[in-house]
Order: C-alpha cells, then sequence, then structure tokens
C-alpha cells in the first residue's frame, strides 16, 4: 500500500505513533512505526489485533515494511480514532466525567473485553490510556500486553500491565487470566470518575504492588457515585478472582444498561466538543498542542529487562515531536509479519523472532518487618523511582514472596535500579 505520513502523534524511545493517509483511497488511520530489529513486540501485536473483528476493538488496517532514513522500519495500521484516549476525555472532562458517561464507555469496553474473552485472549493493560474514542464511543486499543490461554502463543508470556491497575493475584505474580480484565476495569471506572489513579494514597509502584498483593484492601469507591455505579464496582473489584464477575454477567448489570435520553444527551455533548474533531483537511495546519490529544507515549519494548526500566525512569513530560514534512512511504503489505528476504541484503539476520530477554533472575531479600504502612514506607525509600505514574507499563516476572522473615522481591535484572 502507498501511503503518506504525516504528524508524529506520539513519540517513545522504542516506537513512535503517527497520522497517515492512503495515497489510493485517501483513507486516514494511524500508524505504529518501529525498527524492524526490535519490532518483535508490535508484531505480536499485529497477529493478534489482525485476528480480532469486533465494533468495540480498535480497527487493524494492515502492516508493512519501509525503509526510512536508511532504517527498516516496521509499521502497524490501525484505525483513527479523532477523540483520543479515554485519558484524554477525562480531561476534557475537567477531571471527571459524568456518571451517564461513565456508563456509556463502561458498557462498551466491557462488551469489547467480553469479545475478546470469548476468543480466548486476555488484554493484559485496560485503563484509559489503552480505550481509544471515536464518533461510535470507546473501543480497546494497545493489545501489546495481551495473551492467548487457548495455546496460540508461541512462547511464555511473562506477567504484564500497569501497576496501579493490576488485580491482586497479578501483583503476586500467580495468574492472569480473564479476572484480571474485569478487576483493571473496575480501576478504569474509577479513573473515569475520579481523574486519578486507584490507589491516590500510593505514590511508589512497587509500595502498590506489595498493597494490592498482600494487604486485604480495595481501591477506594468514590462515595459520590450512585449505589447502581458502586454495586458495579463491587461485581469488579473482589480480591478473589473467582468470585469476579464475568464480562457477560457485567453486561446484564442495569449500570450498563441500554442508553437512556439523559446519557444520549451527554453523549452527544462531548462527541460535539471541537477537541474530539480533527479532519484530515487541517493536517498541515495543526500545532502541537492539538496533535497531543490523540495517543499517549507508545512503547513496544521486546524486553521485561528494558520494560522494567522505563517503571523506574518514565518522564512525566511526554516526548512529542511534530514533522513539518511530508513522506510517501511506498511499501509491500506484509500480511503474515514475516521478513522478505530481499530485506536481509548483506547483514547477518538483521531481524528474527528470537526473544531478547535476560537469563539473569535477581533475587533482593529485604527484611519483612513491621505493618504493611512500615514496609510502604521502606519499599519507598528503598527503590529509586523518579516517577511511577500510573501510566507506566512493565512487562517482567515481577514477584513477591513470603519466605519465613523475609519478603523476597523477584524479577529480572531488578538489580540494576535499586537505588545505591
Amino acid at each position: 500500500m502507498d501511503w503518506t505520513r504525516g504528524h508524529t502523534l506520539g513519540s517513545g524511545s522504542s516506537a513512535t505513533v503517527s497520522l497517515a493517509n492512503s495515497l489510493r483511497s485517501g483513507d486516514v488511520f494511524a500508524v505504529k512505526s518501529v525498527e524492524l530489529s526490535r519490532s518483535e513486540s508490535l508484531q505480536r501485536e499485529e497477529r493478534i489485533l489482525s485476528s480480532l473483528r469486533s465494533p468495540y476493538i480498535v480497527g487493524y488496517k494492515g502492516c508493512d515494511i519501509t525503509r526510512e532514513n536508511k532504517k527498516l522500519m516496521y509499521n502497524l495500521f490501525i484505525e483513527y480514532m479523532p477523540g483520543g484516549t479515554l485519558g484524554d476525555a477525562i480531561r476534557r472532562g475537567g477531571g471527571q466525567l459524568h456518571e451517564s458517561m461513565i456508563g456509556i464507555y463502561a458498557r462498551q469496553i466491557v462488551q469489547g473485553l467480553d469479545y475478546i474473552h470469548s476468543r480466548g485472549l486476555v488484554h493484559c493493560d485496560i485503563k484509559g490510556q489503552n480505550v481509544l474514542i471515536g464518533e461510535d464511543g470507546a473501543k480497546i486499543a494497545d493489545f501489546g500486553c495481551a495473551k492467548w490461554t487457548n495455546g496460540k502463543d508461541d512462547r511464555k508470556v511473562p506477567i504484564a500491565g500497569t501497576p496501579f491497575f493490576m488485580a491482586p493475584e497479578v501483583a503476586r505474580g500467580e495468574d492472569q487470566g480473564y479476572p484480571s480484565d474485569v478487576w483493571a476495569l473496575g480501576c478504569t471506572i474509577i479513573e473515569m470518575a475520579t481523574g486519578g489513579a486507584p490507589w491516590p494514597n500510593v505514590a511508589n509502584a512497587v509500595a502498590a504492588l506489595y498493597r494490592i498483593g498482600f494487604s486485604e484492601e480495595l481501591p477506594w469507591i468514590p462515595s459520590f457515585l450512585s449505589d447502581q455505579a458502586k454495586d458495579f464496582l463491587s461485581k469488579c473489584l473482589r480480591r478473589d478472582p473467582k468470585e469476579r464477575w464475568t464480562a457477560s454477567q457485567l453486561l446484564k448489570h442495569p449500570f450498563v444498561g441500554e442508553l437512556n435520553p439523559q446519557a444520549k444527551q451527554v453523549q452527544e455533548s462531548y462527541s460535539d466538543s471541537p477537541t474530539s474533531i480533527l479532519d484530515q483537511n487541517f493536517w498541515s495546519s495543526l500545532e502541537e498542542s492539538e496533535a497531543q490529544g490523540y495517543l499517549k507515549q507508545a512503547s513496544f519494548s521486546n524486553s521485561p529487562a528494558e520494560r522494567i526500566r522505563k517503571l523506574w525512569t518514565f518522564s512525566r513530560v511526554e516526548n512529542w515531536t511534530r514533522d513539518d514534512n511530508w513522506v510517501t512511504i511506498r511499501g509491500s503489505t506484509n500480511e503474515e509479519s514475516n521478513v522478505p528476504a530481499d530485506y536481509m541484503e548483506d547483514e547477518a539476520s538483521p531481524v528474527s523472532r528470537s526473544e531478547a530477554v535476560s537469563s539473569s533472575h535477581d533475587v533482593e531479600k529485604v527484611e519483612s518487618h513491621g505493618d504493611g504502612e512500615e514496609m510502604e514506607d521502606f519499599l519507598d525509600s528503598k527503590f529509586s523511582c523518579r516517577t511511577c505514574m500510573k501510566d507506566s507499563v512493565v512487562v517482567s516476572n515481577f514477584n513477591f514472596e513470603i519466605d519465613k522473615e523475609h519478603l523476597l522481591i523477584t524479577s529480572t535484572s531488578i538489580s540494576n535500579f535499586l537505588a545505591s
């Protein structure tokens, strides 16, 4: 497919997201791009996304490999969602959404979860940043952490997700199944209602994992929500995954029932917002601040250790860039995500599907004493974390284990991130 790359919407250390335009059809879409040699994670996402067809899942548009600035790039084409992320919608709403709007988006997310769960897929990272908003409402996106439960994966996928949205069993490193998505949905509803993390009094991601995994606490449910909304959350936020409702059960809950007239009016007021419309005719006049309303920083690392490193060093300031030049790109679509032979040239296998996973597994022993709050304070002082934000993503075998009088924190090369 011949296409033109537009403005850069988001830029991370290992991937960029850009607006794009098909030269043949004129269709507008988004493209995620990463160097081919580091594209294993993005290729895996392409394989997952290409198998899904649902009005509640961001649409797959194809993929290809191109040569740009003497580098081979792997590109994943996805549906363009002009309303940005759900997180953007929350900010446009002044830091919280009307409860009727929360019910609308919650229903659409549950419908998306019900669909992927019926296909044997766990998303593993449901949160506001990974839900996109379009003219028809909310769609689940970013399947970089997703995993199959029916044996489709060709490798073991480690524990993945965003610490503040992790379910207790995930924080302990025990299991990450369908119930973990339901827990994260509950956390996302709290995010929509408050504009903040579901654990507002925990600043350190490691301390959050400890509290989520080993206390008996639940995320704080806002008192101003209706009894119906609180009841819905109580079905999602149960510490025992066996007691959580499934997505199909949640669809029958009255909180996410059919739209009422008030909810429809609220939805129309949100969709009419000028910040949610970004027509291709205005691309050439876009300011950087306008481009920020689509996708937050994307990260597609194929190394668990590198993902942990991002957890500890994630910057609060997005690295947004603006590309004032249009680049026409011609490449043959690669439907099966295999590297064409003519791209290999004289290089010795510049890209392969081998896993770039560190083989070292260091264990940091921390003496366990006192109550949970004292342990969290100790973890805050023990681990260096400049900005452990709710939208940081970590993929790793990162577990807490209680061994007699010690708390064992096990991870891939975690010693690299300990404070000196």
